[in-house]
Order: structure tokens, then C-alpha cells, then sequence
């Protein structure tokens, strides 16, 4: 065995190249997801920072479960603090933050803490109150001024102690202890935190759910499940890192089982050698599965170390364009690690079992005479049978997911009818070889004798194609489905969030504050809105909007209102007021003139006020001014230093500040760390892609040497050796890119419509051309590259020394 190894080194180089890679990809998925995972848990991570567990269902806990676990934490010794929200009114001086001010929780266990101080120091008794970094900017606070939180008999007076920095999860415009935040009405708990002082966690968990219906989960366990949801229940990094690690796999056996296929069969003579000097079958095999084993173990090993460097070097390339905000840290799992490694040596030995049983299956006089190339016409009927089936149950497998949004059949669904895809590879690559031959061979010599070659042996054609059909179908099938899924997203977010920041009051909007609105860095466009004040059902007085032109053109998306029509958009800022609900008709009244409206629809937030269509304002009549100012923020712009500079504009005009950039940026902060870290591992699937097709070109010359010496003894000379092998490669590496763009395509729009619709519901099917058309010319040059080495190998060959070769 080590013998062979030694004499056949370089020939086993492919395939442990191959397998190499394919485990390296496994363990490089792992860093990579585990970046991705830790950016996008990053934000709430520092939420439950300091906490051994947490208390509390995916989205809340109920109030009566509340005052159980803090006295738990008191009886055991240890630390608990309640993480809840409300939205009510907060003045300063007699002059309101805002009607419905965002109030957030502080504890005042230094461990406890979530929040980042800027200057000051923590609230240490329920009369303290922290305030957030733009909210002090905007409305003037500092260290020592008096808030009212809330109003009537509830509210209370606290003092601001410090200065928070902002957050991008469970943000706030002031935070104060729960003692203080729970005497409010709308006050609502989201969790509990809970640090275990004595060190024994297992006791204080079996406490907690003894005295609470509520969950009680570690930190870890608890922040994982907030991230799933509010990715609207999907577990986007996890569907991610099986697909990619089930395509690593799939990718390996296709690679190294063809591989092994052209190295046992340029061994035949050899092997048949060996049992002409008494070695018997089953030591043949053994000898060959033994060589297998040493290939597997090396690569494994060398593969989880590849692998391991790959994702660190990745995820810090990624970090450095995005600047780091995006991937977090690598974290490698162990048992991926090993199930990488474990995986490989499987896969390896698995993939040569079938090469080493056709090769033993030769007699040994028959394998010592001379045998004309193996060409095959056409493909089994068997093989194109159970090629239809895979291609037909795949499809009905895709089907269903779509049908049920679910992840599990589409997996399986494209797996399957990808092997029925390579299963007639026989049939489709010659039947389109052709096509694409006929258009080059036009070009010359070299090329009608490329298609010939590429042509008259289907199976090696097809297996030459296989690993970059692979990574052409994968790359596109992401790329069309990360674009349909942002298209997706983005329409999403123009309904859900159409103006940046909206400033309303109780009256008219002066021109004096829309030129200090315009005048604002970072600000695009802004424009004032005009409208009337008129009373709605349930809700009381509100600033009823008509958009014209300028107006629309500041919101994003395709406007807020059709003109024309007696229909209204109910913000949450408004709707939150009403007391009876939302009919299918509500009356506006305005100086004794009253509007039926047709319909009502719950829009987004733009601030306190209703927007309505023109119809709406002609039959309230009056005299129409300017209600609100809506602005357009710049792209990328400081959300902080923007809001801080147009709250103290607010504030100066007695106006109320709406903005919702902080929650487009983190919905677009989610789809920039899947974009980079696919990104990422579809960077290492190309790399296997091309590396496989290097690996089978290079082996499918090494195969035809006499075929090559033969032409060269015929006439044909060096430069147009490799010009033939050059236009061989291409030809191949077209027809993948092209078959591979169909496939993938077709996939990428099947996993956005399984997966996009569980978060969003109207999904568009978007097509990349640009993109695409990229991954087409980076395939031809691959399939060009591919060639070289090979090609300048074969035409070095004298004719007389190639015609000897077995």
C-alpha cells in the first residue's frame, strides 16, 4: 500500500485535494455561521449581560409571574431585575418629551446592569432615572434635572443620574427601576434576569420553575431564542449552516468519487498485475480501501485545520470592509469539528468504494490487453429512469415547501432533484455540448475537434461538468434568492416604515422650522405636509393629512395615500388612543362638518397624526396648512448625531419627533450579516468548484494521453493541442454555467417563496442579470484556467513517448 502511495503520489494528489477541501468547507461554514450568529445576537446579547438565566417566554412574561421570581432571588441569595417597556407621558419643567415617551428599565444592581453609561452613574434607588444619550441631546437634559413619568395618580417624579449611551435592542428614551415603571398602566414585562450568587445554578433553576409557569433558560439558550424571533420564527443562520454543510458533503462524493474513477481506472494494468503474481481479489480491494483510508486521514486532518484558518481569514477580510459592525466573533463548535473530520474520512472511503468494485470486477488477462477508450453514446436507461424520478420527486418535495413555507422539504426537495439534474447529466450535457459546439467550431480546427472529444463521451463530459455545475447552481440559486429576499425586505420596510422622521404638534408647522429641518446634517430632503386638525372617533383630536407631491416624494416607497379616496392610515402613535377598536368606517368631525371615511387601514409610524386621501379634507373643508414635516434621511446616515440635531429642532417648535431609522437599521442590519456571511462560505464553494474541475480536466488529459500523441502524430501541432484543449474546457465550463444558472435560479426563487413569505408576506421574485451574467464569464474563465497546466503538459509529450503510454 505505501508502496502505491509512493509510486502514484502525484495522481492522489486530486483526490486528496478534493476531500481536503470538502472538509475545510464543513469546518469554514462553522466559523463563518458562528460570526454571523454572534453579529446578529450581538445587540441583544448586551441586553442580558451579567445574567446566569433569564425568565421568560419568547415574547414577554406575564406579570403575575414577575414578583415570584424576585422574591426567589431574595430567599436563595441571589439577583434578579425585570426588563420591561411602557409608553407614556414624561415632562420636564412642564414641557412633555412626547405624549407617548418609550420608558425602559434600569437595574439597580451594578451586575446587573444592561445599559452603557456615558456620563453620570447608575439609578441605585426607584426615584433615579437614566436617559438616553439623544433624547438628553434633544430635549436639553442633563445629570440632576426632574422628570414626571407618566400622569394623574400613577405618575412619579425621578431624577436623572446619568446619561445612557444608545442601543440598537429593547432602546429607550428613559429608563427607570421597575419599582418606579410598574406603578404605570401600560407598563408591560418582557423578562427577568436573573444572576445566581451562590454558584448553584441547577438549584436556582429548579426554584424558579417550581415558582413560575414561565420559562427559565440560560443566557445563551434565552438570547438564541430572541433572535429567532424577531426573525419573524426563523432560524435563518441555522437553515444556512445545514444547507451549506449538506452541499459540502454532496459536493465531496461528486468530486472524489470521480476523481477515484479516473485514477483505479488508469490502474487497471497495475492492479491486474498484481493478481497475475497470486494477490487475490479481496487483497486488491483491501489495498486499494487501505489507500483510500490514508488519503481520507490526511486530508481530514489538513482539511480541519484548512478549513479553521479559512474562516478566521474570511470573517476578518469581512470585517474589515464592513468595518466590523457586521460578523461577530468565530466561535468553532467542537462537534462540528469533529463531525468535519469524521465526516471526511466517511465520505472518502465511501466515495472509493464503487471505483475499487468495477475495477476488481475485471479479469486480470482481460485488463492487461490493450482497450480502446470506454465511449458511451447514451446513458443507461436505468441511470435516466432513476434520473426522471429523483428530478420529478424533488420537484413534488419543492412544492410542498413552497406550499407550506417549510424548510425541511425544501432541503430535501433540492437536494433530490439536483442528483436526478446530475443523473441525466449524460443526456443533457452532450445534447447542449452540441448546441455550443456548433457555434465555436466555426471558429477553426481546434474547436470542431474540442466538440468531438467533448461530445463522443458523454459520462466523462457530464463528470468533468459535475463540480462546477455545482458551485454555478449554488452561487446563483443564493444570489437570486438573497436579492429576491431583499427585494422582499426593502418593499417591506417602505410599507412598514415610509418616512424617516415626522415631526407633528398641536398647530400649523412654521416655514421657519421646515428651513431648519432642511438645514439639519444628514437630512436628504424635507417637506412640510399639509393638512387640517379634526377629531376622530375614539381618539380625539389629531392632525389629518393629504400628501401632495412634495409630500410623497419625501416617503419612501410608492406614497401613503391613492388620491381621490375617503380612506384613512391609522398610525400605531394614534391608534393606541382609540377605545373602540377598528371599524370598517370611522367619522372625522371638523367644525361641524363630519366625513364618513370608506375604509380604514393601521399604517406605520409617522407620528401622531392621520393620513388621509385629498377627498377626505374637501368634505371636511377649512383652510389647509402645513400639520407635520416629514424628512428623508441620507443613506448611511449617524441615526444618533440625526436624531439628537432634529429633536432640539422639535423641541425649540414645540413639535413631537418621530423617527423609525433605528428600526430600519436594524432590520438592515440582519440582512447585511446573512448577505456578508454567505458571501463568505459561497467564496469557499467557489473555491471548490474550481479546484474540482482543475482536478477532473487535469485527470481527464492525463487519461487521453495516447489519444493526444496519436493527433500529434497525424499533424496536429502543439499550439493546436492546446488550443483544443483550451476550447474543450471552455465549451464544458459554458454549458455548466449556463445548465447551472437554469437550475439555480429556479431554486433561488423556490427558497425565497419557502422562506421570505414566513417573515414577509407580498414576495416578489427578483433576477440579478448583472450578477448572473458575472457568474457565467468567472465560469468560462475557470473552465480556461483549468486548462493551462494540463494542456501545456499534454502538447510537451514527443508523439513516439505518448503513443507508449498506458
Amino acid at each position: 500500500m505505501l508502496a502505491s502511495l509512493r509510486t502514484h503520489t502525484r495522481r492522489y494528489v486530486a483526490a486528496l485535494l478534493a476531500a481536503t477541501i470538502a472538509v475545510g468547507f464543513v469546518v469554514a461554514t462553522n466559523a463563518i455561521a458562528s460570526a454571523a450568529k454572534s453579529g446578529l445576537s450581538a445587540g441583544i446579547d448586551e441586553a442580558y449581560r451579567g445574567a446566569d438565566l433569564v425568565v421568560g417566554d419568547d415574547y414577554g412574561i406575564g406579570t403575575e409571574d414577575v414578583t415570584p421570581v424576585l422574591e426567589t432571588a431574595a430567599r436563595q441569595g441571589d439577583a434578579a431585575a425585570v426588563i420591561g417597556s411602557s409608553f407614556e407621558p414624561v415632562t420636564h419643567d412642564g414641557i412633555g418629551l412626547g405624549s407617548d415617551t418609550s420608558i425602559g428599565t434600569v437595574s439597580t444592581d451594578e451586575r446587573l446592569l444592561r445599559q452603557s453609561i456615558a456620563s453620570g452613574r447608575a439609578p441605585t434607588s426607584d426615584d433615579q432615572a437614566l436617559v438616553d444619550e439623544r433624547t438628553a441631546t434633544a430635549a436639553r437634559l442633563g445629570v440632576g434635572d426632574e422628570l414626571v413619568v407618566g400622569k394623574g395618580e400613577e405618575a412619579s417624579t425621578v431624577t436623572v443620574v446619568g446619561i445612557a449611551k444608545p442601543s440598537s435592542y429593547l432602546a429607550a428614551d428613559v429608563y427607570v427601576p421597575w419599582g418606579t415603571l410598574s406603578k404605570l398602566p401600560s407598563a408591560y414585562p418582557d423578562a427577568v434576569v436573573y444572576d445566581v450568587r451562590g454558584g448553584d445554578t441547577a438549584a436556582a433553576t429548579s426554584a424558579l420553575s417550581r415558582a413560575v409557569d414561565a420559562e427559565v433558560r440560560d443566557r445563551a439558550a434565552y438570547v438564541d431564542a430572541r433572535v429567532i424571533a424577531v426573525n419573524q420564527g426563523v432560524d435563518v443562520i441555522s437553515y444556512v449552516l445545514l444547507l451549506f454543510a449538506a452541499i459540502a458533503g454532496f459536493v465531496a462524493v461528486l468530486v472524489i468519487a470521480n476523481t477515484f474513477t479516473i485514477l483505479f481506472a488508469q490502474r487497471t494494468r497495475d492492479l491486474a498485475l498484481l493478481r497475475c503474481v497470486g494477490a487475490t481479489r479481496r487483497q486488491v480491494v483491501r489495498s486499494v480501501r487501505v489507500e483510500s483510508l490514508a488519503v481520507a486521514l490526511v486530508a481530514s486532518t489538513v482539511g480541519v485545520l484548512a478549513g479553521a484558518g479559512a474562516g478566521y481569514g474570511i470573517v476578518a477580510a469581512v470585517r474589515g470592509v464592513t468595518g466590523g459592525r457586521l460578523l461577530g466573533t468565530v466561535s468553532l463548535s467542537p462537534t462540528w469539528m469533529v463531525a468535519a473530520f469524521v465526516g471526511g474520512i466517511v465520505v472518502t472511503v465511501t466515495a472509493a468504494w464503487l471505483p475499487t468494485r468495477r475495477v476488481v470486477r475485471v479479469s486480470p488477462l482481460a485488463a492487461l490487453r490493450p482497450m480502446d477508450a470506454d465511449v458511451r453514446t447514451r446513458a443507461g436507461k436505468g441511470r435516466v429512469a432513476l434520473g426522471v424520478a429523483a428530478v420529478l420527486g424533488g420537484s413534488a418535495a419543492l412544492a410542498l415547501a413552497v406550499q407550506q413555507t417549510s424548510m425541511p422539504p425544501l432541503l430535501a426537495g433540492g437536494m433530490l432533484s439536483f442528483v436526478g439534474v446530475l443523473l441525466l447529466g449524460p443526456v443533457l450535457v452532450p445534447a447542449m455540448l452540441g448546441v455550443a459546439g456548433r457555434l465555436l467550431g466555426r471558429t477553426g480546427l481546434a474547436a470542431r475537434l474540442a466538440t468531438a472529444n467533448a461530445v463522443r463521451n458523454p459520462r466523462r463530459s457530464a463528470a468533468t461538468t459535475a463540480s462546477l455545475l455545482v458551485g454555478v447552481t449554488l452561487t446563483t440559486a443564493v444570489l437570486t434568492g438573497m436579492a429576491s429576499a431583499r427585494g422582499a425586505m426593502d418593499d417591506e420596510m417602505e410599507k412598514q416604515y415610509p418616512v424617516d422622521v415626522a415631526l407633528t404638534g398641536d398647530g400649523p408647522v412654521s416655514a421657519g422650522t421646515l428651513e431648519s429641518v432642511r438645514a439639519t446634517r444628514g437630512v436628504q430632503d424635507a417637506e412640510a405636509v399639509p393638512g387640517v386638525r379634526a377629531t376622530l372617533d375614539g381618539v380625539g383630536e389629531v392632525p389629518v393629512l393629504a400628501p401632495d407631491a412634495a409630500a410623497s416624494s419625501v416617503a419612501r416607497g410608492r406614497g401613503l395615500v391613492e388620491p381621490g379616496r375617503l380612506e384613512v392610515f391609522i398610525p400605531p402613535d394614534v391608534s393606541a388612543d382609540t377605545e373602540t377598536g377598528f371599524p370598517e368606517t370611522m367619522t372625522l368631525e371638523r367644525a361641524g362638518r363630519t366625513v364618513d371615511v370608506e375604509r380604514v387601514l393601521v399604517g406605520s409610524e409617522w407620528g401622531r397624526s392621520v393620513v388621509a386621501g385629498p377627498g377626505v379634507l374637501e368634505a371636511l373643508g377649512g383652510s389647509i396648512e402645513p400639520q407635520a414635516v416629514w424628512v428623508r434621511a441620507d443613506d448611511g446616515v449617524d441615526v444618533d448625531e440625526l436624531s439628537g440635531s432634529l429633536g432640539a429642532v422639535a423641541r425649540d417648535a414645540d413639535l413631537e419627533l418621530t423617527s423609525t431609522l433605528a428600526q430600519r437599521g436594524w432590520v438592515e442590519k440582519q440582512l447585511d450579516v446573512l448577505v456578508w456571511s454567505v458571501l463568505g462560505l459561497l467564496a469557499v464553494s467557489v473555491g471548490i468548484a474550481l479546484v474540482g474541475i482543475a482536478n477532473t480536466v487535469g485527470l481527464s488529459v492525463l487519461e487521453r494521453g495516447r489519444e493526444h500523441a496519436l493527433l500529434r502524430a497525424l499533424g496536429l501541432t502543439r499550439r493546436q493541442l492546446r488550443r483544443m484543449l483550451a476550447a474543450e474546457g471552455l465549451l464544458l465550463a459554458l454549458v455548466a454555467a449556463v445548465l447551472g444558472t437554469a437550475v439555480g435560479v429556479t431554486y433561488g426563487w423556490l427558497g425565497t417563496l419557502a422562506v421570505v413569505r414566513t417573515a414577509v408576506a407580498d414576495v416578489s421574485l427578483v433576477t440579478p442579470w448583472d450578477q448572473l451574467l458575472a457568474v457565467v464569464v468567472v465560469a468560462a474563465l475557470a473552465g480556461l484556467v483549468a486548462c493551462v497546466l494540463p494542456a501545456r503538459r499534454a502538447s510537451r509529450v514527443a508523439p513516439a513517448e505518448g503513443l507508449t503510454l498506458d
